[in-house]
């Protein structure tokens, strides 16, 4: 285990021991225990330090088949895990349709803005009219109680069922990519279909994250599962190193939602 450290990026080590904790305390209280929402290079780590165990299970789920925000359930042998112990709310966002217009962004700018963490919240689906996320239930009385506008639209919220789930209108495209090396202004260029400059000049101008968490330097190199958001073009998901050219360079596949974030 000491070794796990190589595997994962240097920013990495702190997240990686609060899993290790995790399972210790599953361990040594006999008893599950449920994460925050995780983004998928989280649950990637998550997941391949569990299989390092034998007796420590694990389930994710999201609210739907396919989120991309999960909550993972830790959980010894005996325990037997049911949708329920995910803690999961999906809301409704009320608002008038007819003359006003919401975004992805302007709805998680809103919700974290009444104070709640990221692991909070969970994905945010849009039909291209109705708006829905899934929080923490545990947040579901103050999330209720401190939301009632996203920018300047007045919203109304309340708890909906996953039956009433809308279908989602956001779409990832897979395709694969031509690379020199795995930094993220290199990925960013191929990606977006945009010169190298252009790529470092989004990272300066503060217009990339990774993992959601603001890019500072373009020589970062980026890590399978890790999903990149470019405002003004869309996201950016990493995926497996498919081969090496004749030129030795990579081919990669990657998954992009065209929209903006």
């Amino acid at each position: 285990m000491m070794n796990i450290y190589q595997h994962f990026r240097e920013d990495e080590q702190s997240f990686i021991d609060q899993v290790i904790d995790w399972i210790l305390q599953v361990e040594n209280q006999y008893a599950p225990y449920l994460t925050n929402f995780l983004n998928p290079r989280q649950l990637f780590i998550v997941e391949s330090i569990i299989g390092q165990y034998d007796t420590i299970y694990h389930q994710s789920f999201g609210g739907y088949e396919g989120a991309e925000q999960q909550r993972i359930l830790i959980y010894p042998p005996y325990y037997e895990p049911t949708s329920n112990d995910f803690e999961i709310t999906l809301f409704e966002i009320n608002y008038p349709t007819k003359f006003a217009e919401l975004s992805h962004g302007q709805i998680m700018g809103t919700v974290l803005g009444i104070g709640i963490s990221r692991g909070n919240l969970g994905d945010i689906l849009t039909d291209g009219e109705r708006w829905q996320f899934f929080a923490d239930e545990g947040m579901k009385d103050f999330i209720l109680m401190n939301v009632n506008h996203v920018g300047r639209v007045n919203v109304h919220l309340e708890e909906n069922s996953i039956e009433n789930l809308v279908q989602k209108m956001d779409k990832w495209e897979s395709e694969e990519i031509v690379v020199s090396s795995l930094r993220i202004d290199v990925i960013l260029a191929r990606a977006l279909n945009v010169s190298r400059n252009r790529a470092k000049t989004l990272i300066k101008d503060q217009k990339v994250k990774l993992n959601w968490v603001e890019v500072e330097r373009p020589d970062i190199d980026v890590e399978e599962y890790d999903i990149l958001s470019i405002r003004g073009f869309g996201r950016v998901k990493i995926g497996t190193q498919q081969g090496i050219t004749r030129k030795d360079n990579l081919v990669l596949k990657i998954e992009v939602i065209d929209r903006n974030t």
